[in-house]
């Protein structure tokens, strides 16, 4: 058993959550140590959690992690009490954005080709970073099947797992849509990144309940998006997944959206 650590984390991603076979419903949570380094928490039962322990973005957190093990991807850590999580202190809310622009930003990528080199790089594996697109072309959405894995889903029911969620109905929900972005980097290179972020799918779920049709939602997400890359300094948090980060070509997604308005705008300005 690796030895644990009672890290402070800055959460700065949290994605919507996936199906395991083994732990039910899971979040893939990131963020910043004190020092700006990148971590990563995974997996996280959210919704099983303690009430009072379900951080929200810039929630600063005490937790007692470990190097996982399982995921050669340096900044993979585990968790080794959920129940000692502690939400100690929240970064200043989004209409006062200078010490998140300051603590978020201090290594920033706007190449791809470098970024992908280090996440291939064995001596480094980096699968974490906060990036810069030199200009935002569009965010796009595309329509996905609206089932679980019925793969998955057998599993459960096998393993006795639906014993914490009541029923299939009682999972999180499956989003009919699949978000992405698509943006040139500093060498005008364009690429296309699938947005897993919670925010973004909360969005959608909000929009829903006002009437939209699903259609007309999922356009509104992404002309939301596109109307912030017109209007803020948008920066894209990007991660890999321990599935795809060798097997892939580009093994990046984007997990979360930082979007403080420009530098040369009043930063207190929502």
């Amino acid at each position: 058993m690796p030895p644990a650590e009672k890290t402070k984390v800055l959460i700065s991603v949290k994605t919507y959550p996936s199906l395991s076979r083994k732990y039910g419903e899971l979040v893939c949570t990131a963020g910043f140590r004190e020092d700006g380094s990148w971590i990563r928490i995974y997996p996280i039962p959210f919704r099983d959690l303690p009430y009072d322990t379900r951080f929200k973005k810039f929630h600063w957190i005490e937790v007692e992690l470990a190097k996982n093990s399982s995921d050669f991807r340096p900044e993979s850590h585990k968790v080794l009490n959920f129940e000692r999580i502690q939400i100690v202190d929240e970064m200043p809310p989004r209409t006062d954005w200078r010490e998140r622009r300051q603590f978020v930003l201090r290594n920033v990528k706007t190449n791809m080709a470098d970024l992908i080199r280090e996440a291939h790089d064995p001596s480094k594996h980096t699968s974490l970073a906060t990036f810069k697109p030199t200009r935002i072309l569009r965010f796009v959405h595309k329509r996905i099947p609206t089932e679980w894995n019925p793969d998955t889903l057998e599993q459960f029911k096998q393993q006795d797992l639906f014993r914490d969620y009541g029923s299939i109905s009682d999972l999180a929900e499956k989003i009919p849509w699949r978000f992405s972005v698509q943006f040139e980097d500093d060498q005008g290179k364009k690429r296309h990144l699938m947005l897993e972020d919670w925010e973004t799918i909360q969005l959608y779920r909000n929009l829903l309940q006002t009437g939209r049709t699903e259609e007309a939602a999922a356009q509104e997400v992404c002309q939301h998006y596109l109307k912030l890359s017109q209007t803020r300094d948008l920066h894209l948090f990007l991660g890999t997944t321990l599935q795809h980060h060798n097997r892939s070509r580009n093994p990046f997604i984007a997990i979360g959206v930082f979007y403080p308005p420009h530098p040369k705008l009043d930063l207190f300005d929502a």
